[in-house]
């Protein structure tokens, strides 16, 4: 069971604006706490930004863009982000470092002070071998776990982790939301994904919020969100 603080982001990845507004219309009026997930599928996309601009505050908008790079130029890309007020959430990789991670904050608070910067750890389509194939050596958890706590000393809002990890940090980051993607519901297809977790199992692990793309956007978005709800009870 979802607390009511608990938030269900569905993930918009899609460029088809007529699929993006089809989302929003079957999923605004459920009974859960929802929010909307950008990614740069769609903020890419021709009627992207001017789109996201427009949406009511209430829809909780997180822009998904996963920035990473100099701090500088981070920072810029954050800057660039201030017309859009109505965004609540950004993501940025929390294997930028220190400095980067620590520019986006300073950024994110004058651009928009309601602006919430989440720093995403190992993406959930990693697996233990593939992320060894990277240069890697320790597991997974313990990259999720270091990162997790750098992010807290350069005080992000927040992280992106498995539903895996997210037991593991719970401890270290209290007062920080732990948002898991990779969710899928009983009985869905993985896809791309490798570490996931049904939607109570997240909640479950820690948790305080989830993000579930093709189990709802896929089919009958209207059954979904019901199937959806009937596992959290």
């Amino acid at each position: 069971m979802t607390r009511k603080n608990n938030t269900i982001f569905v993930a918009c990845d899609t460029s088809s604006l007529p699929k993006i507004k089809k989302i929003i219309k079957l999923t605004k009026n459920s009974p859960l706490n929802i929010g909307y997930k950008f990614g740069l599928e769609f903020f890419n996309s021709k009627h992207g930004r001017s789109f996201i601009s427009k949406l009511p505050k209430q829809h909780m908008v997180w822009l998904d863009l996963k920035l990473k790079d100099i701090p500088n130029t981070v920072s810029s890309s954050i800057h660039s982000l201030k017309d859009l007020t109505n965004v609540r959430y950004l993501t940025i990789h929390a294997s930028g470092g220190m400095e980067m991670m620590q520019a986006a904050k300073q950024a994110a608070a004058k651009t928009n002070k309601k602006l919430k910067v989440l720093a995403v750890t190992v993406l959930t389509s990693f697996s233990e071998k593939s992320i060894k194939q990277t240069g890697h050596t320790k597991s997974i958890k313990k990259i999720v776990i270091q990162q997790a706590s750098l992010a807290k000393k350069a005080k992000l809002d927040g992280i992106v982790c498995s539903g895996y990890e997210a037991k593991s940090i719970k401890t270290i980051c209290k007062k920080m939301q732990i948002i898991t993607p990779g969710i899928r519901l009983e009985g869905d297809l993985k896809g791309d994904q490798q570490r996931v977790m049904t939607p109570s199992q997240a909640f479950q692990n820690g948790a305080t919020g989830i993000v579930i793309g093709r189990s709802i956007t896929n089919g009958n978005i209207k059954k979904n969100i019901q199937k959806l709800i009937a596992s959290l009870k």
